[in-house]
């Protein structure tokens, strides 16, 4: 647990970035609002996520998203050894993806990431031979150029970063190409719309617009809505109100900031909008649901 504080902490910093190797001993259930990476070295282990137990061994590779819990479980006389690379989700700017024409190549870290848990821990990435030997040089390169801090080691660790995330979409995209794959259109449609979905997840807390996500991704705002549809069967707002609205139910529930404050941290300035859609989807307001779980707890306290 200590390495996780520590790490927890370095988010806070300049540079918000922290890998390491270590043996996974058990670790209980949490959750921390930065983007975890972890490839299996060797060893076998379970991996809780969300409550659902997964078997994880040598060269499985999946990702953690902010606000998603998950624990460790490791058997008595067994061994667990994992590169844990813990970043937030601005660590790579979107502007430098699209600089380097390399986004719509990402569909790894991209898509991924945010299919369903049972689709994401089912079907997740396993690595072997040469492509497992490729990513855990990056990974180590990357460990040694933390450690040092050399000249010029941010840009280093960027761009090794950048590397290994096209790595992985190559991988995962060649796994998937392996099963009953859609017709490329579908396929197309399907990664595009979770792209989108992806980053309004990464930025909930900033200002989205149809017309900047349209930009940002070179579709038009009619076929925008249209793949969100086809995809999740709501609008791109409503995607993304949902998104939010998540978010501020675990914030209501992990901190005792003011209901204004936590509509500001979730994107919305007009707290009252906030708290009207609030009940809109979850059924009460956000104070009521925040003293609903109080009471809950105190129930459970005193049994």
């Amino acid at each position: 647990m200590k390495s996780m504080i520590r790490s927890s902490t370095l988010m806070k910093d300049e540079f918000p970035f922290w890998i390491t190797r270590i043996n996974q001993a058990a670790i209980p259930e949490h959750g921390h609002e930065f983007v975890e990476l972890v490839y299996v070295v060797r060893g076998e282990g379970i991996h809780i996520f969300e409550g659902t137990e997964y078997e994880i061994g040598a060269g499985d590779v999946y990702i953690i998203n902010p606000g998603e819990t998950h624990a460790y479980s490791v058997s008595k006389g067994e061994q667990l050894e994992i590169v844990n690379c813990l970043f937030m989700p601005s660590f790579i700017p979107d502007a430098l993806l699209k600089e380097l024409e390399i986004t719509s190549s990402m569909d790894y870290f991209y898509v991924h990431p945010f299919m369903k848990p049972n689709v994401r821990f089912n079907h997740h990435l396993n690595l072997h031979g040469q492509d497992a030997v490729a990513v855990l040089v990056l990974l180590d390169s990357m460990i040694r150029e933390l450690g040092n801090r050399g000249p010029g080691y941010t840009t280093i660790i960027r761009l090794q970063m950048v590397e290994l995330l096209v790595l992985l979409s190559r991988y995962y995209t060649l796994m998937r190409n392996r099963g009953a794959a859609p017709s490329p259109r579908q396929l197309e449609r399907e990664i595009t719309a979770r792209r989108i979905y992806g980053y309004m997840e990464r930025n909930y807390d900033k200002k989205i617009t149809l017309e900047s996500l349209a930009g940002l991704f070179n579709v038009g705002i009619r076929q925008l809505n249209r793949l969100m549809r086809q995809e999740f069967d709501r609008s791109v707002i409503d995607v993304l109100h949902g998104i939010r609205i998540e978010r501020a139910k675990h914030l209501l529930v992990e901190s005792d900031e003011k209901v204004i404050t936590v509509a500001t941290q979730v994107g919305y300035d007009d707290p009252s909008f906030f708290s009207r859609l609030f009940l809109r989807h979850v059924g009460c307001p956000p104070s009521q649901y925040r003293q609903g779980l109080d009471l809950d707890k105190a129930l459970r306290a005193g049994k």
